[in-house]
C-alpha cells in the first residue's frame, strides 16, 4: 500500500492518505480507496492522526514536590523579573529605533549632497 501526501492550499494543511488499488472486474478498471490517515504537523513533521483516531495522547508526569515547593511568592518574584525584563527590552528597542532613525537622517542628508 502507497501512501499519498497531498496538500491543500486553501488552509496549507497537508494531509497523509493510505491508498489502495484494485481491479474491479465489472469495469475492466484498476481502481482505488484512500482512506485518511492524518494530517503533518508543520513544527514536528509527524504525521498527527486525525478522525477517530484522534491525536496521539501525551502522558504528562506530575512532579508532585516541584507543584508543593512552588510557592505564589516564588510565581510573584519570577512574573516581577520578568517585567524588568521587558521594560529593560522595551528601552533597548526605543533606543535602537532612535539610532536608526538619526542613521536614516544622516544617510538621506549625505544622498542629498550627492545629488
Amino acid at each position: 500500500m502507497a501512501s499519498i501526501v497531498k496538500h491543500k492550499s486553501k488552509n496549507g494543511t497537508i494531509y497523509v492518505y493510505e491508498n489502495e488499488s484494485y481491479w474491479d472486474s465489472e469495469k475492466k478498471q484498476p481502481r482505488s480507496h484512500r482512506h485518511l490517515i492524518g494530517k503533518i504537523d508543520p513544527v514536528t513533521g509527524e504525521v498527527v492522526p486525525t478522525g477517530k483516531r484522534g491525536p496521539k495522547k501525551q502522558t504528562v508526569q506530575k512532579d508532585e514536590t516541584a507543584s508543593s515547593d512552588t510557592s505564589s511568592s516564588d510565581i510573584e518574584e519570577l512574573i516581577a523579573e520578568k517585567n524588568e525584563e521587558i521594560k529593560r527590552l522595551r528601552k533597548e528597542n526605543r533606543d535602537l529605533l532612535r539610532e536608526k532613525d538619526d542613521i536614516l537622517k544622516k544617510l538621506s542628508e549625505i544622498m542629498k549632497s550627492y545629488s
